[in-house]
C-alpha cells in the first residue's frame, strides 16, 4: 500500500467508466427517437424502481426535493399546517415542507442512529399539542395550527424506527411521508408485521433523490415518489406535469417537475447494479468497523440498529476533536465531509422562525462531532487501511499533546 496515495471522498468516475457503453446506448436511443420527455424510458424506470422498493407505484420527478414536496401536497398537507421532522438533515427536507405551504417544526434525533427519536416525537405531541374538539385534529397549543404530518428521515442509509413512529402517527392522526433520499434499498424489520420492509414502502408515500452521489445516482438531477396508494400516485403524476390529467386538460395548478427520458434510462442501467453496490458498501462498513475498533472511545463508529439493514450512503463517525481530525485527513490526501455542520434550525434561512441554540441538544452536539469518511461502491480494502492508518496516526499524536 502506498502511503501517500490519495483516497477520494467519493469516486463517480470509475463507475461510469465501467458502464460507459450501456450508458451511451441510452443517449443514442434518445437521439435516434427524439424521445426526451416521458415515454417508455420513464415508464420503465417507474415500474422497475417500484418493484425494487416493494411499492405498488413510483412516479419519477426531477429532484428529491420535488419528490418530497409533491408527496406532501398529494397526501393532503395544507398551507398553514405544521409538519414535523428532524433538524439533522439536509435543508431540502424542510424546503419541501415550506414549499408545500406548511411550517416545519422539529423533534430531536437519537444519539446513536441520528434518526428521529420516537420518544421525542411522542413528547412533542403530548406536551405541545391538544385535540381540537371541533375538527378532531391535533393543533399546536401556541399557534393553533394543525399538526398534520411527520417526515422521518432515513439518514445516511439507515431507516428510522418506523413501527414506533407509525404507532404514534396513528394515535395523533398524522400523515407519514418517508424522506428516503439517502436510503435506496435500505430495510427495516417491522416487529408488528414480522418481516423486513424496504424504504419507500411503509409510509403513505416516500421521496427519493437520485442526485449523482447517491447510492443510485443519475447523471444530473432526478427523484421519485413511491407509494402504495393509487390516488397519491395519480396526484403526484399530475403535480409534476403542470396539473394535467391529460394533455392540455389541467385539473389543478401544478409544476414543471418531470424527469427526462435520458436520466430515466441511465437510472434503469444503474438500478440493475444497485443491490451489488449496496452490498459493497455494507462490506466496506464492516471493514471500517474492524479497522477502527481498536481506537475505542476516541472515535465512535456508526451504530446499526438491530431492526435495520443499512446501505451506508455515508459512513459517519464521531469524535470530540472533529475539526482537527478533518484537517489532518485532508492534509494527508484523504477526502472527508461533514453532514451536516449547521443544524437546520440554526440556519440563517430560518432565523425568523424562533428556534435558538439549545433547542435540540442531541442534534447540536452531533453537528460538532460528526465526520463522514470515504464511502462508495468500489472503495478498496487498501484505501480503507490508508484511511484507518491516517486516523490512528492522528489519534496517537493528539493523545500525546
Amino acid at each position: 500500500m502506498i502511503q501517500n496515495t490519495k483516497v477520494p471522498f467519493v469516486d463517480l468516475v470509475t463507475m461510469h467508466r465501467e458502464l460507459q457503453d450501456e450508458l451511451l446506448e441510452v443517449c443514442k436511443r434518445a437521439f435516434e427517437t427524439a424521445g426526451f420527455i416521458g415515454g417508455p424510458e420513464v415508464e420503465g424506470f417507474e415500474r422497475e424502481f417500484a418493484d425494487f422498493c416493494n411499492a405498488k407505484y413510483a412516479v419519477a420527478v426531477n429532484s428529491g426535493t420535488d419528490a418530497l414536496r409533491f408527496a406532501l401536497t398529494a397526501a393532503g398537507v395544507q398551507p398553514g399546517d405544521i409538519v414535523l421532522t428532524v433538524p439533522h438533515t439536509f435543508i431540502a427536507t424542510t424546503e419541501a415542507i415550506s414549499q408545500a405551504g406548511a411550517r416545519p417544526d422539529f423533534v430531536d434525533i437519537d444519539a446513536k442512529t441520528f434518526n428521529m427519536d420516537p420518544e421525542e416525537l411522542r413528547r412533542y405531541l403530548e406536551s405541545r399539542c391538544v385535540l381540537d374538539a371541533k375538527t378532531g385534529r391535533y393543533v399546536h397549543k401556541e399557534t393553533g395550527k394543525p399538526v398534520t404530518a411527520v417526515v422521518p428521515v432515513h439518514l445516511y442509509g439507515q431507516m428510522a424506527d418506523m413501527d414506533a413512529i407509525l404507532e404514534i402517527a396513528e394515535r395523533y392522526k398524522l400523515i407519514v411521508i418517508e424522506d428516503a433520499c439517502q436510503a435506496h434499498g435500505a430495510e427495516y424489520f417491522s416487529k408488528k408485521q414480522n418481516r423486513w420492509l424496504k424504504a419507500g414502502s411503509i409510509g403513505l408515500a416516500a421521496g427519493f433523490s437520485f442526485y449523482p452521489g447517491k447510492n443510485l445516482g443519475a447523471c444530473g438531477e432526478a427523484g421519485a415518489v413511491t407509494t402504495n396508494n393509487p390516488d397519491i400516485a395519480r396526484k403526484v403524476a399530475m403535480l409534476r406535469d403542470h396539473g394535467q390529467a391529460k394533455k392540455y386538460y389541467h385539473d389543478l395548478e401544478g409544476y414543471n417537475g418531470r424527469l427526462d427520458a435520458i436520466q430515466a434510462g441511465l437510472l434503469r442501467v444503474k438500478l440493475r447494479h444497485l443491490s451489488k453496490w449496496n452490498e459493497q458498501r455494507r462490506e466496506s462498513a464492516r471493514i471500517y468497523d474492524e479497522l477502527l475498533e481498536p481506537l475505542g472511545e476516541s472515535l465512535i463508529c456508526p451504530t446499526q440498529a438491530p431492526t435495520a439493514k443499512c446501505v451506508y450512503h455515508l459512513y459517519v463517525v464521531r469524535t470530540q476533536c472533529r475539526d482537527e481530525l478533518l484537517k489532518h485527513l485532508s492534509d494527508s490526501g484523504v477526502g472527508v465531509g461533514i453532514h451536516y455542520p449547521i443544524p437546520v434550525h440554526l440556519q440563517v434561512a430560518y432565523s425568523t422562525m424562533g428556534w435558538k441554540r439549545g433547542d435540540f441538544p442531541v442534534t447540536e452536539q452531533a453537528a460538532n462531532e460528526i465526520l463522514s469518511l470515504p464511502m462508495y461502491a468500489g472503495l478498496t480494502a487498501d484505501q480503507q487501511k490508508r484511511v484507518a492508518e491516517t486516523i490512528s496516526q492522528f489519534v496517537t499524536s493528539y493523545a500525546a499533546q
